[in-house]
């Protein structure tokens, strides 16, 4: 049984109160002092002796309770220091201020080959075979910057915080460190945790016959573990194409890691694709660095725009590809890794396989699955849709009241060509909720381009040469809405759904303006 006795602090009082069990031959097994309280483990006492024991604490002066607990708090805080090292994933050891072993996880002792005991009392230079790694980190107080190790001939990167008998580990001092390794698959899924919220094929928003195809597509080439090559224009999401390939994948659990080949130069696109051992070059990280694919283990690198690759690197992809091994920069090891390449580009690859700037076995390998991303004028059905779901966002974020689209202006947008495609129309309605305190958007709040506009549609604050009077405008406007509308939707009844109004409307409105199929 274990009590807490609890009493006023003076000198000497603990003492008395371990004279009482003595006096009643009582063994303690364990006891644990604080300011207040004794905790006391007392394995012989049973319920029946409770009470006449309590009796004779009472009587120790300053003493105002005994109570009976479950387990000392010493042996809690440590059976849950035990725990949370046992479901911790990263290997984790902390050391003595010698870089001697004091405790480990059994994350640590799996990745060491070794029993957890054994790991007891090793130094970290036995350890990790590094003489400077031990030195570097008692010389610092365990202040180190992280680097990379290898562990039982796997690569690690190593994070040390020092432990300190102050909260301020620079005013108190060191005792030692505790020591986490983090592996490059385990920081791929952090990255990829940072980096994308997720999502499926229901995150791209659309419901035309095109879009549904592309989430048809999509959902087959998914399944199948083979390299896929996204193909669009710029702005279409390509991106987001590939991630829900990757959440409906098999892959689906492991890393996400994406690459924009046509945003970094050679050097450092290969260094963040590939890695890097310590000293390759001068800014090189100490200890070396793991690139995606590495951290990516298990699950997808996506490469945008790959047509903007260097032939030397697509020279070393295509290495890779046949094999699934690569070498990082400046190591002679080879390393194999299992993770599928889904690569996109806006560009005509044939067209650059046939100039001789893109490598035609790399784009066989790339190719053996293929999606191509509607641009947003061929999707009409979709811009209202995606509009309202950026004016929401952009609402949002400006802390404004949600805003609606003008007749005028939603006829504004379905009309314009968006050679920018989803991105430009999601820039579109962010600077017009940006620039406008007006509830209800018309076309002089998109501020459209004009070379996005179709032939025949006004810009907008334009004054036409026809233009009389009101009721001319409206007709006018009438006419180009029509003319505009009815390529897309061709019959009176499509256009009056499209436009929420009466069939009979449209069709006496067809005739009125001899557009082509009036009679509905």
């Amino acid at each position: 049984m274990r009590i807490n006795v609890q009493f006023a602090d003076r000198v000497g009082i603990a003492h008395e109160i371990l004279a009482v069990l003595a006096r009643r031959n009582l063994n303690v097994v364990a006891v644990e002092v604080d300011s207040s309280d004794v905790f006391i483990d007392i394995p012989q006492l049973k319920p029946d002796l409770l009470p006449p024991l309590q009796e004779d604490v009472m009587c120790v002066a300053g003493v105002y309770a005994v109570n009976v607990i479950d387990v000392l708090p010493g042996t809690r805080r440590r059976l849950h220091l035990d725990t949370l090292m046992a479901v911790m994933a990263d290997p984790v050891m902390a050391v003595d201020a010698t870089g001697r072993i004091v405790a480990a996880n059994a994350a640590a002792a799996a990745v060491a080959h070794l029993p957890e005991n054994e790991l007891h009392g090793k130094t970290l230079q036995a350890l990790f075979g590094e003489a400077s790694l031990q030195s570097e980190l008692l010389t610092s107080k365990f202040s180190a910057p992280s680097r990379e190790v290898r562990l039982g001939g796997e690569p690690f990167l190593l994070e040390v915080t020092p432990v300190s008998e102050l909260a301020d580990s620079a005013l108190g001092l060191t005792v030692g460190g505790v020591i986490t390794l983090h592996a490059p698959r385990r920081l791929g899924g952090r990255l990829h945790a940072l980096q994308h919220a997720g999502g499926g094929f229901e995150a791209i928003l659309g419901e035309s016959e095109a879009i549904r195809a592309l989430k048809a597509q999509g959902a087959r080439v998914a399944t199948v573990d083979a390299p896929l090559l996204i193909t669009g224009e710029t702005g279409t999401g390509k991106e987001l194409v590939a991630q829900a390939c990757h959440g409906a994948s098999p892959r689906a659990n492991a890393p996400f890691l994406a690459l924009n080949c046509a945003a970094l130069p050679e050097s450092l696109a290969e260094s963040e694709l590939f890695g890097y051992m310590s000293g390759a070059f001068t800014s090189a990280q100490r200890g070396g660095k793991p690139g995606l694919i590495e951290m990516a283990e298990g699950g997808t690198v996506f490469l945008d725009e790959i047509g903007e690759m260097s032939l030397y690197l697509q020279a070393k992809l295509l290495r890779f590809l046949n094999d699934g091994k690569f070498r990082r920069i400046g190591s002679d090891r080879e390393i194999k890794v299992n993770v599928r390449i889904i690569s996109a580009t806006h560009r005509n690859l044939r067209k650059m396989v046939a100039e001789g700037t893109f490598r035609e076995d790399l784009f066989y390998r790339l190719n053996v699955l293929q999606l191509e991303v509607p641009a947003l004028r061929d999707r009409p059905d979709d811009i209202l849709l995606l509009a309202r779901h950026f004016i929401e966002g952009a609402c949002t974020q400006a802390q404004k009241p949600i805003c609606r689209l003008s007749s005028q202006a939603s006829a504004a947008l379905v009309g314009n060509n968006w050679p920018g495609n989803v991105r430009q129309l999601q820039n579109v309605v962010f600077r017009a909720i940006t620039m406008t305190d007006k509830r209800l958007l018309d076309v002089s709040d998109l501020d459209l381009p004009e070379e996005g506009r179709s032939a025949g549609y006004p810009a907008a604050g334009a004054e036409s040469a026809d233009t009389d009077d009101w009721q001319s405008s409206i007709a006018e406007f009438e006419r180009m809405l029509l003319e505009q509308l009815y390529p897309l939707y061709p019959s009176s009844r499509k256009l009056a759904q499209r436009l929420k109004t009466s069939h009979s409307m449209i069709a006496n409105k067809l005739r009125k303006y001899r557009i082509p199929g009036s009679s509905g």
